[in-house]
């Protein structure tokens, strides 16, 4: 039997579904940029990624039901995102386990700080990142992007998963280790990807 939503996003959500059309919008503010680079950090698709993105908050639309026990509705909302975009890669038979190069213009917000010089160094900062998550192996980098860009604990991630939480630590560990190591020196990405 389902218990009721606890957290301060399924009490929107209960507000959304009771007729209150702001408290959908204050919900999705709060979790569109999250999920979204979620879905594109998995899939390196920007038009799959906002595919997958749109049916994730059609369905959470159009469920009557609500998450199960007592996960948060972040971590419910992820699940879904992740099991569409699942879907999408059994339908198609295919899986992209490498992502492509992120473009930093479309979805970074303006910063009129840094001049050019400091935006080139920041540029090949972002492309030795997005290099470093690409050679992380799969299920690293999902657990890696539930962390960072989601916020989610790691009991958290090992509910969505549906894996062992130790196993959850280890890939993390794994995935830090290999960034550090990637990120340290330019040189040294070369070196351990070869």
């Amino acid at each position: 039997m389902n218990q009721p939503l606890r957290d301060a996003d399924a009490a929107l959500l209960r507000r959304y579904r009771n007729g209150e059309a702001a408290a959908f919008a204050q919900l999705y503010e709060r979790h569109r940029l999250g999920l979204f680079r979620f879905l594109l950090g998995l899939c390196g698709d920007h038009a799959l990624a906002e595919e997958v993105f749109q049916d994730t908050w059609m369905s959470l639309i159009r469920s009557a039901s609500e998450q199960r026990e007592a996960v948060l509705f972040k971590t419910w909302l992820y699940q879904i995102a992740r099991n569409r975009l699942i879907d999408h890669w059994r339908k198609s038979g295919r899986h992209q386990g490498k992502l492509d190069e992120y473009d930093e213009q479309q979805h970074a917000s303006a910063d009129p700080g840094p001049g050019p010089e400091q935006q080139l160094l920041l540029s090949r900062d972002q492309e030795r990142l997005q290099a470093a998550l690409a050679d992380l192996p799969e299920e690293q980098r999902e657990v890696f992007l539930l962390r960072t860009h989601c916020d989610l604990e790691l009991h958290e991630i090992a509910d969505l998963t549906q894996t062992p939480a130790e196993t959850v630590k280890s890939r993390l560990r794994y995935a830090l280790n290999k960034l550090r190591r990637l990120l340290a020196d330019p040189a040294s990405a070369e070196e351990v990807s070869a």
